[in-house]
């Protein structure tokens, strides 16, 4: 008990370190003077999606329009945020932590939201592998190895991401109210390791998801200053990086910079989360009835209108334009299938260094030479801020512009695969899963079941002639997993967030209820 701040949660190995009376006393303040704006902000997105659902288009906004047309600039890069060209993400656990640092990538995303399964071990446990190794004493011994594992001497500059405005943290409570989580893991992360990370000659970097408008880019720039201000470090010292994953948030992209221009290091194309936002935001649109996901690629007209806005955006205003996720994973035992899933990602980083990337995201170390390669061989400079992209012209139209192909009984049996076996590894504590070759997380699972709910709603008609229906989702899920005992929980969550009368936000919220009540 620290004031008004209580912890709920499990002891966790270590978490007086992290659970001290003043970096709670930080979280509390945090809290109290941001928890308001974060529900206020919550409750306007209720009421532009309402605005959607009953037909209107995701817009420029005419009362920004001064943003957009005027001359300004975001600060300049920390000097190790300028070359940025291969970055790493995943979860928060020692092994992935050491690996990540040591893979030769120039940035590890050490992530707390959709590579990570907010147990309370797993969001203490992470803090504290943090703290190590910003001090560069964080170890491992795999147990049934006995390998040892260490930082080298090389090391990626780390950068951390937050939960997202909609998840909160159950294990501690403000007023008798669990906090926003976003504000437990920047407040913890930020509290414990900015002065060590300043001595060491880089600073307390973040990248900030899920965001979908302009004002929520403002709270954050209003946290950090006065996170800033509250420990007696310079304004200016925190920088972010916001992933542009929530279609609203593609019509607000110079203004998310010019909110937070004192702390931005660019935009990333969080390609997958905007996929699923993409279905969410639009989920009454007939016209907008997606193909199997597996024909959803970056050369969809909605998505590359999207890249395009998003690099000559950025580079406007000198700030790094990041690429997509390369979900694949090596694949050990079949040598052809893994030059096919290695040639896959270079075509991939090869698209994205060529519209003008600054870097790209790779999931696993073994594709971080790929990345390399191909990123060193067409940008030989640090970056390509100077690629104003002046040949781009995106309309509101082609932002929501849908791909053509087809859907498929085998596209819908995949996706009920997918989703119910991320969801599983989710509850038993497990983010970044690999699934089929690829590295999936919640934002892929997103999709898989935005996807079916979608295909309900507006009856689709897969290539066999079948329309799907809630029945067919529900013998197909019979068919899928008959028998197999071990889903039950993840199919019961996926199938009423799949198949539910209205949609869902995040499955998340659901499968987090289930998870606390099963800790």
């Amino acid at each position: 008990m620290v004031l008004g701040i209580r912890t709920t949660g499990p002891a966790v190995e270590g978490s007086e370190r992290v659970l001290t009376g003043p970096a709670l006393t930080f979280v509390e303040d945090l809290t109290r003077r941001f928890r308001p704006r974060i529900e206020e902000l919550l409750e306007r997105r209720k009421a532009v999606q309402a605005r959607y659902d009953a037909g209107m288009k995701p817009r420029f906004l005419d009362e920004t329009e001064d943003v957009r047309s005027g001359d300004w600039k975001v600060a300049a890069p920390k000097p190790d945020l300028v070359d940025r060209r291969v970055e790493i993400t995943g979860p928060v656990d020692r092994k992935m932590i050491i690996n990540a640092l040591n893979s030769g990538a120039n940035v590890f995303m050490a992530d707390f939201e959709d590579a990570n399964s907010p147990t309370w071990a797993n969001c203490v446990g992470g803090q504290l592998n943090l703290m190590d190794a910003v001090r560069r004493t964080i170890t491992y011994v795999a147990p049934e190895t006995g390998k040892q594992y260490k930082l080298g001497d090389t090391l990626a500059t780390l950068l951390v991401r937050p939960r997202g405005f909609h998840l909160i943290e159950k294990h501690v409570v403000v007023d008798e109210r669990p906090i926003p989580a976003m504000l437990f893991d920047f407040g913890l992360y930020f509290f414990h390791n900015v002065h060590e990370l300043l001595k060491r000659g880089t600073g307390p970097y973040f990248y900030l998801p899920k965001m979908q408008s302009h004002l929520e880019a403002r709270l954050w720039n209003d946290i950090f200053v006065h996170a800033q201000q509250a420990i007696g470090v310079p304004v200016g010292t925190i920088r972010a990086t916001v992933l542009i994953e929530t279609l609203p948030a593609a019509f607000e992209m110079d203004e998310i910079l010019y909110e937070l221009r004192e702390h931005s290091s660019g935009l990333n194309c969080g390609r997958w989360d905007y996929i699923f936002s993409a279905i969410k935001t639009q989920k009454n649109d007939p016209g907008f009835l997606l193909p199997d996901r597996g024909q959803v690629t970056m050369e969809a007209p909605f998505l590359s209108a999207y890249v395009r806005l998003l690099i000559k955006t950025c580079h406007r205003r000198g700030a790094h334009a990041m690429g997509g996720m390369a979900a694949q994973i090596p694949i050990k035992d079949n040598p052809e299938e893994n030059n096919r899933a290695l040639e896959k990602v270079r075509a991939d980083k090869l698209r994205e260094v060529r519209e003008g990337h600054d870097g790209t995201w790779v999931a696993h170390p073994g594709l971080v030479p790929i990345a390399k390669q191909v990123f060193d061989e067409g940008m030989p400079t640090a970056n390509q801020l100077d690629r104003l992209r002046e040949d781009v012209n995106v309309s509101e139209h082609n932002l929501v512009e849908p791909p053509k192909g087809t859907r498929t009984e085998q596209g819908l049996r995949h996706n009920i695969r997918v989703g119910i076996q991320y969801v599983q590894a989710w509850l038993e504590g497990q983010g970044a899963v690999p699934i089929y070759n690829l590295m999936e997380d919640a934002a892929t699972a997103e999709i898989s079941r935005t996807q079916i709910w979608q295909w309900i709603r507006h009856g689709a008609t897969l290539d066999n002639g079948q329309t799907v229906t809630k029945d067919l989702v529900t013998t197909v899920l019979d068919e899928e997993f008959k028998g197999k005992t071990q889903f039950d929980a993840a199919r019961r969550i996926f199938e009423q967030v799949a198949t539910s009368e209205t949609l869902d936000d995040f499955l998340t919220l659901p499968a987090y209820e289930y998870l606390v009540s099963h800790e």
